[in-house]
């Protein structure tokens, strides 16, 4: 009986520990965290475009020298070199939205 009453004793605590916890983000700072996802969101996006672009551009690089030879046209060379860089500069745009939410959410904790 007394380790019946113990094990309540002890969830109950436990319980109120959590709800504790859930109760820490002020409206505040649960909209800065909102916001913070959906900019991560964004990057998350743009990198998933970018890369989709990219692709594209490789795939049609691809089709422009058909001999598999190893050694790639002048052509589709330019359109490799230009499917990295749409590639970069998407990971640039998105690790700049990553740095921006992380910006919001370290502005919340102050």
């Amino acid at each position: 009986m007394q380790s019946r009453v113990f094990r309540v004793a002890t969830a109950a605590a436990a319980l109120t520990a959590l709800g504790g916890l859930a109760a820490c983000n002020s409206p505040t700072e649960q909209k800065a965290e909102d916001r913070a996802d959906a900019i991560e969101n964004q990057a998350d996006a743009m990198r998933d475009s970018a890369d989709a672009r990219a692709d594209q551009m490789e795939d049609t690089a691809d089709t422009l020298d058909p001999t598999l030879d190893g050694v790639d046209s002048t052509a589709e060379q330019s359109l490799e070199n230009q499917a990295e860089a749409v590639r970069q500069q998407g990971e640039a745009k998105a690790d700049a939205l990553e740095n921006k939410a992380d910006a919001v959410r370290d502005a919340a904790d102050k």
